[in-house]
Protein backbone atom coordinates (compact mmCIF):
# COMPACT_ATOMS: atom_id res chain seq x y z
CA UNK A 1 0.00 0.00 0.00
CA UNK A 2 1.31 3.44 -0.58
CA UNK A 3 1.26 6.01 1.99
CA UNK A 4 -0.54 9.22 2.19
CA UNK A 5 2.84 11.18 1.05
CA UNK A 6 3.68 8.98 -1.89
CA UNK A 7 0.17 9.14 -3.08
CA UNK A 8 -0.13 13.17 -2.90
CA UNK A 9 3.51 13.23 -4.84
CA UNK A 10 1.70 11.07 -7.39
CA UNK A 11 -1.35 13.20 -7.94
CA UNK A 12 0.98 16.22 -8.28
CA UNK A 13 3.46 14.44 -10.55
CA UNK A 14 0.43 13.68 -13.02
CA UNK A 15 -1.29 17.66 -12.53
CA UNK A 16 2.00 19.02 -13.87
CA UNK A 17 2.52 16.72 -16.56
CA UNK A 18 2.25 18.55 -19.66
CA UNK A 19 1.32 16.00 -21.98
CA UNK A 20 -2.47 14.49 -22.31
CA UNK A 21 -2.38 11.82 -19.84
CA UNK A 22 -6.32 10.65 -19.38
CA UNK A 23 -8.04 7.36 -18.53
CA UNK A 24 -11.37 6.37 -20.28
CA UNK A 25 -13.46 3.36 -20.20
CA UNK A 26 -13.88 0.97 -22.92
CA UNK A 27 -16.82 3.09 -24.39
CA UNK A 28 -14.20 5.72 -24.52
CA UNK A 29 -15.49 8.06 -21.70
CA UNK A 30 -12.97 9.96 -19.87
CA UNK A 31 -12.90 8.82 -16.31
CA UNK A 32 -9.63 10.69 -14.98
CA UNK A 33 -7.24 13.19 -16.38
CA UNK A 34 -4.15 15.13 -15.74
CA UNK A 35 -4.97 19.00 -14.93
CA UNK A 36 -3.50 20.70 -17.97
CA UNK A 37 -4.94 18.19 -20.47
CA UNK A 38 -5.18 20.43 -23.72
CA UNK A 39 -5.61 23.19 -20.98
CA UNK A 40 -9.06 22.71 -20.23
CA UNK A 41 -9.62 21.18 -16.22
CA UNK A 42 -11.09 18.06 -15.16
CA UNK A 43 -14.45 19.70 -14.85
CA UNK A 44 -14.73 20.32 -18.45
CA UNK A 45 -13.76 16.99 -19.52
CA UNK A 46 -14.49 14.48 -16.95
CA UNK A 47 -17.38 12.46 -18.12
CA UNK A 48 -17.45 13.12 -21.47
CA UNK A 49 -16.40 11.33 -24.71
CA UNK A 50 -12.76 11.56 -25.04
CA UNK A 51 -13.18 11.77 -29.24
CA UNK A 52 -15.76 14.48 -29.09
CA UNK A 53 -13.29 16.90 -26.38
CA UNK A 54 -9.88 16.41 -28.06
CA UNK A 55 -10.64 16.27 -32.20
CA UNK A 56 -14.52 17.07 -32.33
CA UNK A 57 -15.84 14.00 -33.96
CA UNK A 58 -18.99 11.90 -33.21
CA UNK A 59 -17.02 8.82 -33.57
CA UNK A 60 -14.05 7.31 -32.12
CA UNK A 61 -11.11 8.09 -34.10
CA UNK A 62 -9.69 5.51 -36.67
CA UNK A 63 -5.93 5.47 -35.95
CA UNK A 64 -7.08 5.36 -32.04
CA UNK A 65 -4.44 3.52 -29.52
CA UNK A 66 -6.90 2.67 -26.99
CA UNK A 67 -9.09 1.29 -29.72
CA UNK A 68 -6.08 -1.06 -30.67
CA UNK A 69 -5.34 -1.89 -27.35
CA UNK A 70 -9.20 -3.16 -26.74
CA UNK A 71 -9.21 -5.35 -29.46
CA UNK A 72 -5.44 -6.86 -28.76
CA UNK A 73 -5.71 -6.33 -24.41
CA UNK A 74 -2.10 -5.51 -24.49
CA UNK A 75 -0.45 -1.70 -24.62
CA UNK A 76 -0.41 -0.64 -28.16
CA UNK A 77 1.38 2.58 -29.83
CA UNK A 78 0.62 4.47 -32.81
CA UNK A 79 3.04 6.30 -34.47
CA UNK A 80 3.10 9.62 -34.83
CA UNK A 81 2.73 10.43 -39.18
CA UNK A 82 5.20 12.41 -40.59
CA UNK A 83 3.01 12.95 -43.91
CA UNK A 84 -0.30 13.59 -42.26
CA UNK A 85 -2.15 16.21 -43.71
CA UNK A 86 -5.34 15.45 -41.69
CA UNK A 87 -5.68 17.97 -38.89
CA UNK A 88 -8.51 16.55 -37.29
CA UNK A 89 -7.52 13.00 -37.18
CA UNK A 90 -4.33 12.92 -34.54
CA UNK A 91 -4.18 9.66 -32.68
CA UNK A 92 -3.52 9.44 -29.36
CA UNK A 93 -0.26 7.55 -29.63
CA UNK A 94 0.66 5.08 -26.49
CA UNK A 95 -2.45 3.60 -24.52
CA UNK A 96 -2.06 0.30 -22.16
CA UNK A 97 -5.16 -1.27 -20.48
CA UNK A 98 -5.67 -1.40 -16.62
CA UNK A 99 -7.48 -4.52 -15.62
CA UNK A 100 -9.08 -6.09 -12.56
CA UNK A 101 -8.53 -9.41 -12.33
CA UNK A 102 -9.20 -10.60 -16.08
CA UNK A 103 -11.36 -8.03 -16.96
CA UNK A 104 -10.38 -4.71 -18.93
CA UNK A 105 -11.59 -2.24 -16.31
CA UNK A 106 -10.32 1.12 -18.58
CA UNK A 107 -7.10 2.46 -20.25
CA UNK A 108 -5.09 4.94 -19.93
CA UNK A 109 -4.01 7.24 -22.51
CA UNK A 110 -1.17 9.01 -22.87
CA UNK A 111 0.22 11.81 -25.86
CA UNK A 112 4.36 11.80 -25.25
CA UNK A 113 6.19 12.56 -27.88
CA UNK A 114 9.53 14.52 -27.55
CA UNK A 115 8.51 18.37 -27.08
CA UNK A 116 9.44 20.82 -29.15
CA UNK A 117 12.72 23.76 -28.26
CA UNK A 118 11.50 26.30 -26.68
CA UNK A 119 7.82 28.10 -28.02
CA UNK A 120 7.96 26.36 -30.91
CA UNK A 121 5.48 23.77 -30.01
CA UNK A 122 3.16 26.89 -29.34
CA UNK A 123 3.44 28.65 -32.42
CA UNK A 124 3.20 25.38 -34.36
CA UNK A 125 -0.04 24.36 -32.95
CA UNK A 126 -0.89 28.19 -33.55
CA UNK A 127 0.10 28.04 -37.16
CA UNK A 128 -2.14 24.42 -37.51
CA UNK A 129 -5.03 26.00 -35.73
CA UNK A 130 -4.97 29.11 -38.71
CA UNK A 131 -4.52 26.92 -41.36
CA UNK A 132 -7.59 24.17 -40.31
CA UNK A 133 -9.41 27.62 -40.02
CA UNK A 134 -8.62 28.73 -43.45
CA UNK A 135 -8.93 25.16 -44.75
CA UNK A 136 -12.56 24.86 -42.85
CA UNK A 137 -14.32 28.12 -43.66
CA UNK A 138 -13.20 28.24 -47.64
CA UNK A 139 -15.75 28.93 -49.77
CA UNK A 140 -14.57 26.28 -52.28
CA UNK A 141 -14.72 22.60 -51.08
CA UNK A 142 -11.66 21.70 -50.24
CA UNK A 143 -10.74 18.50 -50.20
CA UNK A 144 -6.82 16.19 -49.78
CA UNK A 145 -6.32 12.50 -50.25
CA UNK A 146 -3.23 10.20 -49.98
CA UNK A 147 -1.81 8.36 -52.81
CA UNK A 148 -4.64 5.27 -52.20
CA UNK A 149 -7.51 7.61 -52.57
CA UNK A 150 -8.42 7.89 -48.88
CA UNK A 151 -10.12 11.46 -47.59
CA UNK A 152 -7.84 13.45 -45.21
CA UNK A 153 -9.66 16.83 -45.64
CA UNK A 154 -12.71 17.28 -45.87
CA UNK A 155 -13.96 20.89 -44.98
CA UNK A 156 -17.78 22.54 -44.41
CA UNK A 157 -18.17 23.65 -48.37
CA UNK A 158 -17.18 20.21 -49.28
CA UNK A 159 -20.04 18.48 -47.24
CA UNK A 160 -22.47 21.30 -48.72
CA UNK A 161 -21.61 20.61 -52.99
CA UNK A 162 -21.03 16.62 -52.36
CA UNK A 163 -23.89 15.42 -49.64
CA UNK A 164 -21.19 13.78 -47.51
CA UNK A 165 -20.86 14.85 -43.69
CA UNK A 166 -17.21 15.43 -42.62
CA UNK A 167 -16.74 11.78 -40.50
CA UNK A 168 -18.63 10.03 -43.48
CA UNK A 169 -15.94 11.38 -45.83
CA UNK A 170 -12.80 10.98 -43.78
CA UNK A 171 -14.01 7.12 -42.92
CA UNK A 172 -15.60 5.74 -46.23
CA UNK A 173 -15.29 8.06 -49.05
CA UNK A 174 -12.59 7.46 -51.44
CA UNK A 175 -11.54 10.07 -54.30
CA UNK A 176 -11.99 8.60 -56.69
CA UNK A 177 -15.96 8.00 -56.00
CA UNK A 178 -16.67 11.46 -56.49
CA UNK A 179 -15.90 11.30 -60.13
CA UNK A 180 -17.62 9.69 -62.74
CA UNK A 181 -16.51 7.42 -65.03
CA UNK A 182 -12.72 7.22 -64.18
CA UNK A 183 -12.38 11.08 -64.46
CA UNK A 184 -9.67 10.97 -61.73
CA UNK A 185 -7.12 9.10 -64.07
CA UNK A 186 -7.59 12.07 -66.75
CA UNK A 187 -7.47 14.51 -63.46
CA UNK A 188 -3.72 12.72 -62.42
CA UNK A 189 -2.64 12.80 -65.77
CA UNK A 190 -2.68 16.36 -66.03
CA UNK A 191 -1.34 17.06 -62.92
CA UNK A 192 1.59 14.91 -63.95
CA UNK A 193 1.68 16.67 -67.12
CA UNK A 194 4.09 19.33 -67.81
CA UNK A 195 1.93 20.78 -70.83
CA UNK A 196 -0.50 22.54 -68.63
CA UNK A 197 -0.30 24.90 -65.59
CA UNK A 198 3.55 23.00 -64.27
CA UNK A 199 3.93 19.30 -62.88
CA UNK A 200 1.79 19.18 -60.16
CA UNK A 201 -0.27 22.02 -60.84
CA UNK A 202 -4.11 22.00 -62.29
CA UNK A 203 -5.78 25.48 -62.21
CA UNK A 204 -9.65 26.10 -63.68
CA UNK A 205 -9.85 23.23 -64.86
CA UNK A 206 -13.84 22.28 -65.73
CA UNK A 207 -14.84 18.67 -64.79
CA UNK A 208 -18.08 16.98 -63.66
CA UNK A 209 -18.29 15.34 -60.25
CA UNK A 210 -20.92 13.49 -58.58
CA UNK A 211 -22.81 14.11 -55.46
CA UNK A 212 -23.94 11.53 -52.82
CA UNK A 213 -27.20 11.33 -54.48
CA UNK A 214 -26.37 10.88 -57.87
CA UNK A 215 -26.59 14.43 -59.11
CA UNK A 216 -23.73 15.24 -61.47
CA UNK A 217 -22.33 18.85 -60.69
CA UNK A 218 -20.21 20.84 -62.60
CA UNK A 219 -16.93 21.79 -61.02
CA UNK A 220 -14.28 24.39 -61.59
CA UNK A 221 -11.11 22.96 -60.60
CA UNK A 222 -7.79 23.80 -58.97
CA UNK A 223 -5.09 21.40 -58.17
CA UNK A 224 -1.82 20.23 -56.62
CA UNK A 225 0.07 17.28 -55.88
CA UNK A 226 1.42 17.51 -52.41
CA UNK A 227 5.75 16.58 -52.63
CA UNK A 228 7.84 15.19 -49.94
CA UNK A 229 11.13 15.79 -52.07
CA UNK A 230 10.38 14.17 -55.55
CA UNK A 231 7.60 11.62 -54.05
CA UNK A 232 3.98 12.04 -54.03
CA UNK A 233 2.41 11.81 -50.58
CA UNK A 234 -0.86 13.39 -51.62
CA UNK A 235 -3.15 15.45 -53.90
CA UNK A 236 -5.18 18.85 -52.73
CA UNK A 237 -8.14 20.31 -54.46
CA UNK A 238 -10.53 23.43 -54.46
CA UNK A 239 -13.67 22.74 -55.80
CA UNK A 240 -15.81 25.87 -56.82
CA UNK A 241 -19.65 24.94 -58.06
CA UNK A 242 -20.53 26.55 -60.60
CA UNK A 243 -24.23 25.47 -60.91
CA UNK A 244 -25.48 29.04 -59.81
CA UNK A 245 -22.45 30.54 -62.13
CA UNK A 246 -24.20 28.82 -64.81
CA UNK A 247 -27.93 29.20 -64.14
CA UNK A 248 -27.17 33.05 -64.12
CA UNK A 249 -24.98 32.90 -67.80
CA UNK A 250 -27.91 30.64 -69.31
CA UNK A 251 -30.44 33.45 -67.82
CA UNK A 252 -28.69 36.37 -69.25
CA UNK A 253 -28.43 34.41 -73.09
CA UNK A 254 -32.07 34.44 -72.47
CA UNK A 255 -32.52 37.83 -71.94
CA UNK A 256 -29.53 38.61 -74.82
CA UNK A 257 -31.85 36.51 -77.12
CA UNK A 258 -34.91 38.50 -75.84
CA UNK A 259 -33.55 41.88 -76.39
CA UNK A 260 -32.33 40.42 -80.24
CA UNK A 261 -35.53 39.45 -80.79
CA UNK A 262 -36.99 43.20 -79.54
CA UNK A 263 -35.00 45.12 -82.17
CA UNK A 264 -35.68 43.16 -85.47
CA UNK A 265 -39.83 43.27 -83.99
CA UNK A 266 -39.19 47.38 -83.52
CA UNK A 267 -37.44 47.19 -87.25
CA UNK A 268 -39.89 45.39 -88.79
CA UNK A 269 -42.83 46.96 -87.17
CA UNK A 270 -41.08 50.66 -89.04
CA UNK A 271 -40.68 48.67 -92.07
CA UNK A 272 -43.94 46.93 -91.57
CA UNK A 273 -45.95 50.48 -92.02
CA UNK A 274 -44.43 51.56 -94.88
CA UNK A 275 -44.41 49.09 -96.46
CA UNK A 276 -48.58 47.52 -95.86
CA UNK A 277 -49.76 51.22 -96.81
CA UNK A 278 -47.93 51.20 -100.69
CA UNK A 279 -49.34 47.94 -101.12
CA UNK A 280 -52.94 48.56 -99.75
CA UNK A 281 -53.47 51.25 -103.23
CA UNK A 282 -52.56 48.67 -105.53
CA UNK A 283 -54.30 45.59 -104.48
CA UNK A 284 -57.34 47.86 -103.97
CA UNK A 285 -57.09 48.21 -107.34
CA UNK A 286 -56.55 44.57 -108.77
CA UNK A 287 -59.45 43.47 -106.16
CA UNK A 288 -61.35 46.52 -107.98
CA UNK A 289 -61.18 46.07 -111.47
CA UNK A 290 -61.10 42.26 -111.46
CA UNK A 291 -64.39 41.74 -109.73
CA UNK A 292 -65.57 44.65 -112.19
CA UNK A 293 -64.33 42.57 -115.35
CA UNK A 294 -66.30 39.28 -113.71
CA UNK A 295 -69.47 41.58 -113.37
CA UNK A 296 -69.58 43.32 -116.68
CA UNK A 297 -68.26 41.14 -119.15
CA UNK A 298 -69.35 37.64 -120.44
CA UNK A 299 -66.25 35.48 -120.41
CA UNK A 300 -65.63 32.08 -121.19
CA UNK A 301 -65.64 29.38 -118.03
CA UNK A 302 -61.34 29.26 -118.02
CA UNK A 303 -60.81 33.03 -118.28
CA UNK A 304 -63.36 33.54 -115.59
CA UNK A 305 -61.47 30.88 -113.58
CA UNK A 306 -58.30 32.48 -114.14
CA UNK A 307 -59.97 35.61 -113.36
CA UNK A 308 -60.88 34.15 -109.68
CA UNK A 309 -57.69 33.16 -109.40
CA UNK A 310 -55.93 36.32 -109.46
CA UNK A 311 -58.59 37.71 -106.97
CA UNK A 312 -57.81 34.72 -104.35
CA UNK A 313 -53.86 35.65 -104.65
CA UNK A 314 -54.80 39.65 -104.42
CA UNK A 315 -56.69 39.00 -101.17
CA UNK A 316 -54.38 37.06 -99.73
CA UNK A 317 -51.37 39.55 -100.16
CA UNK A 318 -54.91 41.71 -98.13
CA UNK A 319 -54.88 39.35 -95.40
CA UNK A 320 -50.66 39.88 -95.07
CA UNK A 321 -50.92 43.44 -95.27
CA UNK A 322 -53.49 43.49 -92.82
CA UNK A 323 -51.45 41.16 -90.24
CA UNK A 324 -48.68 43.47 -90.63
CA UNK A 325 -50.98 46.59 -89.90
CA UNK A 326 -51.99 44.62 -86.70
CA UNK A 327 -48.84 44.49 -85.91
CA UNK A 328 -47.69 47.97 -86.14
CA UNK A 329 -50.51 48.76 -83.99
CA UNK A 330 -49.60 47.02 -80.84
CA UNK A 331 -49.39 50.07 -78.35
CA UNK A 332 -50.67 50.74 -74.68
CA UNK A 333 -53.47 53.05 -75.78
CA UNK A 334 -55.92 51.00 -73.86
CA UNK A 335 -54.17 49.50 -71.44
CA UNK A 336 -56.22 48.41 -68.49
CA UNK A 337 -56.65 46.37 -65.88
CA UNK A 338 -57.67 42.98 -66.74
CA UNK A 339 -59.05 39.38 -66.27
CA UNK A 340 -57.58 37.19 -68.30
CA UNK A 341 -60.32 34.52 -67.67
CA UNK A 342 -62.37 36.76 -70.02
CA UNK A 343 -60.17 36.60 -73.05
CA UNK A 344 -59.52 32.71 -72.67
CA UNK A 345 -63.51 32.38 -72.45
CA UNK A 346 -64.11 34.88 -75.36
CA UNK A 347 -62.26 33.03 -77.28
CA UNK A 348 -62.47 29.22 -76.39
CA UNK A 349 -66.92 30.46 -77.48
CA UNK A 350 -65.53 31.70 -80.98
CA UNK A 351 -63.64 28.46 -81.49
CA UNK A 352 -65.03 25.68 -80.00
CA UNK A 353 -68.39 25.33 -82.55
CA UNK A 354 -65.67 25.51 -85.45
CA UNK A 355 -64.80 22.20 -87.65
CA UNK A 356 -61.27 22.24 -86.69
CA UNK A 357 -62.07 21.58 -82.80
CA UNK A 358 -64.95 18.66 -82.93
CA UNK A 359 -62.49 16.20 -82.73
CA UNK A 360 -60.20 18.33 -79.96
CA UNK A 361 -60.95 17.56 -76.19
CA UNK A 362 -60.13 20.73 -74.55
CA UNK A 363 -59.29 20.85 -70.70
CA UNK A 364 -58.86 23.79 -68.87
CA UNK A 365 -56.95 24.11 -65.51
CA UNK A 366 -57.67 27.30 -64.69
CA UNK A 367 -57.21 29.85 -61.50
CA UNK A 368 -60.95 30.76 -60.40
CA UNK A 369 -59.64 34.41 -59.61
CA UNK A 370 -56.55 34.96 -61.53
CA UNK A 371 -55.21 38.15 -60.15
CA UNK A 372 -55.73 41.36 -62.50
CA UNK A 373 -53.07 42.22 -65.29
CA UNK A 374 -52.76 45.39 -67.26
CA UNK A 375 -53.40 44.64 -70.70
CA UNK A 376 -55.70 45.16 -73.87
CA UNK A 377 -58.66 43.06 -74.29
CA UNK A 378 -58.24 43.19 -78.40
CA UNK A 379 -54.68 42.47 -78.35
CA UNK A 380 -55.00 39.43 -75.66
CA UNK A 381 -58.02 37.96 -77.74
CA UNK A 382 -55.57 38.53 -80.95
CA UNK A 383 -52.85 36.44 -78.89
CA UNK A 384 -54.94 33.66 -77.73
CA UNK A 385 -56.84 32.96 -81.08
CA UNK A 386 -52.87 32.47 -82.83
CA UNK A 387 -52.04 30.39 -80.32
CA UNK A 388 -54.86 27.88 -80.17
CA UNK A 389 -55.03 27.98 -83.58
CA UNK A 390 -51.77 27.07 -84.31
CA UNK A 391 -52.45 24.57 -81.58
CA UNK A 392 -55.30 22.97 -83.20
CA UNK A 393 -53.53 23.56 -86.72
CA UNK A 394 -50.68 21.34 -85.57
CA UNK A 395 -53.34 18.15 -84.27
CA UNK A 396 -54.79 18.37 -87.60
CA UNK A 397 -57.61 18.45 -85.71
CA UNK A 398 -57.58 15.60 -83.55
CA UNK A 399 -55.61 15.59 -79.69
CA UNK A 400 -55.64 17.62 -76.29
CA UNK A 401 -55.35 20.62 -76.10
CA UNK A 402 -54.77 22.00 -72.48
CA UNK A 403 -54.92 25.83 -71.15
CA UNK A 404 -53.83 26.35 -67.47
CA UNK A 405 -53.51 29.79 -65.30
CA UNK A 406 -51.52 29.97 -62.29
CA UNK A 407 -48.80 31.92 -60.24
CA UNK A 408 -45.19 31.99 -60.93
CA UNK A 409 -42.70 30.93 -58.61
CA UNK A 410 -41.79 34.18 -57.08
CA UNK A 411 -45.79 34.94 -56.29
CA UNK A 412 -45.60 38.06 -58.67
CA UNK A 413 -46.69 37.00 -62.03
CA UNK A 414 -49.02 35.51 -64.11
CA UNK A 415 -48.43 32.23 -65.87
CA UNK A 416 -50.18 31.23 -68.60
CA UNK A 417 -49.68 27.34 -70.55
CA UNK A 418 -51.40 26.00 -74.02
CA UNK A 419 -50.84 22.85 -74.80
CA UNK A 420 -51.13 20.71 -77.29
CA UNK A 421 -50.67 16.40 -78.41
CA UNK A 422 -49.41 17.54 -81.69
CA UNK A 423 -46.00 16.22 -83.49
CA UNK A 424 -43.92 18.83 -81.90
CA UNK A 425 -41.84 21.33 -83.06
CA UNK A 426 -38.20 20.10 -84.56
CA UNK A 427 -34.84 21.28 -82.15
CA UNK A 428 -33.48 23.04 -84.74
CA UNK A 429 -36.61 24.54 -85.75
CA UNK A 430 -37.72 25.61 -82.37
CA UNK A 431 -35.16 29.21 -81.86
CA UNK A 432 -36.87 30.57 -84.45
CA UNK A 433 -40.54 30.41 -84.30
CA UNK A 434 -41.01 34.20 -83.42
CA UNK A 435 -39.12 35.47 -86.10
CA UNK A 436 -40.70 37.59 -88.64
CA UNK A 437 -42.30 35.70 -92.33
CA UNK A 438 -40.69 32.34 -90.54
CA UNK A 439 -43.10 29.56 -91.33
CA UNK A 440 -43.18 25.99 -91.69
CA UNK A 441 -46.65 25.64 -93.06
CA UNK A 442 -47.13 24.64 -96.52
CA UNK A 443 -47.02 27.36 -98.68
CA UNK A 444 -50.02 29.71 -99.17
CA UNK A 445 -50.95 28.34 -95.90
CA UNK A 446 -49.34 31.00 -93.96
CA UNK A 447 -47.67 34.41 -93.90
CA UNK A 448 -45.05 33.37 -90.87
CA UNK A 449 -46.51 36.32 -88.72
CA UNK A 450 -49.25 35.17 -86.49
CA UNK A 451 -46.11 34.13 -83.60
CA UNK A 452 -43.78 37.02 -84.28
CA UNK A 453 -46.96 39.12 -83.51
CA UNK A 454 -47.89 37.41 -80.63
CA UNK A 455 -44.42 37.54 -78.86
CA UNK A 456 -44.81 41.68 -80.12
CA UNK A 457 -48.14 41.23 -78.15
CA UNK A 458 -46.98 39.94 -74.69
CA UNK A 459 -43.68 41.87 -74.96
CA UNK A 460 -45.82 45.20 -75.27
CA UNK A 461 -47.20 44.12 -72.06
CA UNK A 462 -43.99 43.59 -70.36
CA UNK A 463 -44.35 39.84 -70.11
CA UNK A 464 -42.05 37.25 -71.59
CA UNK A 465 -42.92 33.88 -73.75
CA UNK A 466 -41.50 30.80 -74.77
CA UNK A 467 -41.81 27.36 -76.01
CA UNK A 468 -40.98 23.78 -75.36
CA UNK A 469 -41.31 20.88 -77.20
CA UNK A 470 -40.22 17.61 -78.23
CA UNK A 471 -40.52 15.71 -81.39
CA UNK A 472 -43.64 13.61 -81.03
CA UNK A 473 -44.34 15.10 -77.87
CA UNK A 474 -46.61 17.92 -78.31
CA UNK A 475 -45.13 21.67 -77.47
CA UNK A 476 -46.22 23.80 -74.88
CA UNK A 477 -46.31 28.06 -74.94
CA UNK A 478 -45.84 29.14 -71.62
CA UNK A 479 -46.12 33.22 -70.91
CA UNK A 480 -45.97 35.41 -68.12
CA UNK A 481 -47.53 38.56 -67.23
CA UNK A 482 -46.77 40.85 -64.32
CA UNK A 483 -49.71 41.91 -61.82
CA UNK A 484 -51.62 45.08 -61.47
CA UNK A 485 -52.67 45.90 -57.92
CA UNK A 486 -55.49 47.77 -57.22
CA UNK A 487 -56.59 49.84 -54.24
CA UNK A 488 -60.44 48.66 -52.88
CA UNK A 489 -62.19 50.69 -54.93
CA UNK A 490 -60.47 48.25 -57.95
CA UNK A 491 -58.43 51.65 -59.29
CA UNK A 492 -54.28 51.00 -60.02
CA UNK A 493 -51.42 51.25 -57.77
CA UNK A 494 -48.66 49.46 -59.17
Amino acid sequence: MRGDSEKEYLFKVIDTFQKRLIVVSPEFKILAASYGSDGKPRTEIVGKQCYQVFHDRSSPCVNCAVKEASQTGKPALIPKPDDSLDLSRMPCYYSYPIYSGKKIEAFVSMDFDLPTIGGLEKKMKQSNALLRNLIFSAVDGVIAADKKGKILIFNETASEIFGYIKDEALDQLNIRDIYPDNLEYDVMKKLRSTENDGKGKLRSYQVNVLAKNGETIPIRLNASIVYEGEKEVATIGFFHDLREELRVKDKMEKIKLQLMQSEKMASLGKLAAGVAHQLNNPLGGITLFTKLVLEEYDLEEGAREDLHRILKDAERCRDTVKELLEFTRQTRHFMQPHDINKSISQTLFLLESQTLFHNIEIEKNIMPTPPPILADTQQLNHMFMNLILNAAQAMDGKGKLTLKTCKSLDGNRLNIEISDTGPGIPENVLPHIFNPFFTTKEEGKGTGLGLSMVYGIVENHGGNIMAKSKPGQGTTFIIEFPFTILNNKGDQIG
